[in-house]
């Protein structure tokens, strides 16, 4: 198999080098990671600033064809929006103070990617809480009501894992934000037991002791995590079932030296060090999406992008979607953008790649948002489907009319609240009414969850609905622009 792959990506190293690509997809999960923590914009301006600095942040992502934001609203069991349960993010304030004047990030960023036409994935990190020993939590953050639920490790602070009464709370964070926020999706990246560091152990004996029931202490440790994720679907499920749960795990999953299945790798192990067995999630279908992180060079020694790209479109992506976290300054340091967009667009079962972190694109690090928007992502792409969600299209909208200005409005259908109601409209342009073909995705011209639209150039425009979980309706009748 990783001979076959070799051959695959010798054969699109040369495209790229001659200047070819893949074939755009209409449907492609194009995402961009928005992290909060450590980003000192978000601390430094006024809330109409850093409402300003948001906007700017998404037109200059969709004009570079993302059409779905991860954003951080929980870096460190804190908040980016107001809640009972949490103190606001120290990142965004100081000591948990509310924002003065009064406002909502997370609310602004589901308004503004929606009016864009795209998703917004809200970021939760489940059981980190500090970054350093230095770090004063405010008085009214949960620890200082129940210190015996947290265990200090290289100096941070984490919620134990092997605690139900902390699954408990981490599933009300999830319960509140789901049934709060019109969310496209929950997203969590791979921040589950925290990474090792030599020579220290994280102290769970008391969680173990009382828990383990003999278990093995990895296996025991793996289950607390499975216990977090199923509950975590069943969560959302039971509250709004359209709203997608997704995880972007570190990108080596076990090596082949441990594991006979695990890929040609050597080096740290999801599986064993982090305690996620992500593939059982997946197979489980606890999670909508894997997205995992394969931040190395195509060639990496320890850790190919090429030989783990394959391995997860063998192992993931089946039943459930698939899409792979790319790094963009590797990308482009590299030259390797356009073969790594071809490689994920050449798998199977590969749907789709979130670029790390959107920021760099946002400041077109070394091109990357020409190159994006003029060679890779040139028309608007519509994110996958969710059939095991739900498998009915929208009707049809209906009373499609133009005036002399070129504003097109239409009816969508009348669905009560729910995975099938239309949301967003795709709206299409052709040449002339003998062209009209909506597989076609260079022939759409904007995503909009409006009933109306100007045409900027004369054509012959369909419209069609999409649902909470993008099933596309049939076209609607024709209407000519003059």
């Amino acid at each position: 198999m990783r001979n076959t792959y070799a051959i695959i990506l010798s054969a699109l190293m040369m495209l790229t080098a001659i200047g070819g690509s893949a074939a755009e997809p209409k449907r492609e999960f194009r995402g961009a990671w928005l992290h909060t923590i450590y980003q000192g914009q978000y601390k430094e301006k006024t809330p109409a600033q850093l409402r300003q600095y948001l906007a700017t942040q998404l037109d200059s992502l969709q004009a570079a064809g993302v059409n779905a934001i991860i954003f951080q609203v929980r870096p460190q069991a804190d908040a980016f929006y107001p809640s009972e349960l949490e103190p606001w993010s120290r990142f965004l304030t100081d000591n948990g103070a509310a924002p003065d004047p009064m406002w909502d990030p997370l609310q602004y960023m589901i308004e503004q990617t929606h009016a864009r036409g795209m998703e917004l994935h809200a970021w939760l990190n489940p059981y980190r809480v500090t970054s350093n020993s230095r770090q004063r939590l405010p008085q009214n953050h949960i620890y200082h009501q129940h210190p015996e639920r947290f265990i200090t490790y290289d100096g941070k602070l984490y919620f134990d894992p092997g605690l139900p009464e902390n699954r408990e709370f981490i599933g009300r964070v999830v319960d509140d934000i789901v049934a709060r926020y019109d969310v496209d999706g929950i997203h969590f990246d791979d921040y589950f037991y925290p990474y090792p560091v030599a020579g220290k152990e994280f102290d769970d004996n008391a969680s173990y002791a009382r828990y383990g029931n003999g278990m093995d202490r990895g296996d025991w440790r793996r289950h607390n995590v499975d216990l977090l994720i199923e509950d975590l679907h069943n969560r959302i499920r039971a509250a709004k079932p359209w709203v997608r749960f997704g995880v972007s795990p570190f990108g080596i999953h076990r090596n082949k030296s441990t594991d006979p299945d695990g890929s040609e790798t050597s080096g740290l192990q999801n599986y064993d060090a982090l305690f996620a067995d992500v593939l059982l999630w997946d197979r489980e279908g606890w999670t909508d999406y894997v997205l995992p992180q394969l931040y190395w060079e195509l060639n990496h020694r320890a850790a190919s992008t090429a030989v783990l790209l394959e391995w997860w479109n063998r192992h993931a992506g089946t039943n459930r979607h698939l899409y792979i976290g790319q790094d963009v300054a590797k990308c482009m340091q590299k030259a390797e953008l356009g073969t790594k967009i071809d490689l994920s667009r050449a798998a199977e079962n590969v749907q789709g790649n979130c670029w790390w972190p959107g920021y760099m694109i946002t400041r077109n690090f070394m091109g990357v948002a020409d190159s994006l928007a003029t060679r890779h992502q040139t028309h608007i792409a519509l994110v996958p489907s969710y059939p095991w969600i739900s498998t009915r299209r929208p009707a049809a909208v209906t009373n499609l009319a133009v005036d002399a200005e070129g504003n097109i409005t239409w009816t969508p259908e009348a669905t009560p609240e729910g995975a099938d109601r239309s949301v967003r409209f795709v709206v299409y342009r052709f040449d002339s009414p003998e062209n009209i073909d909506i597989t076609r995705g260079d022939a759409i011209v904007a995503v909009t969850p409006a009933t109306n639209y100007t045409a900027s150039q004369p054509g012959t425009y369909v419209i069609t609905a999409l649902s909470r979980v993008n099933n596309e309706s049939d076209a609607s009748n024709p209407v000519v622009v003059r």
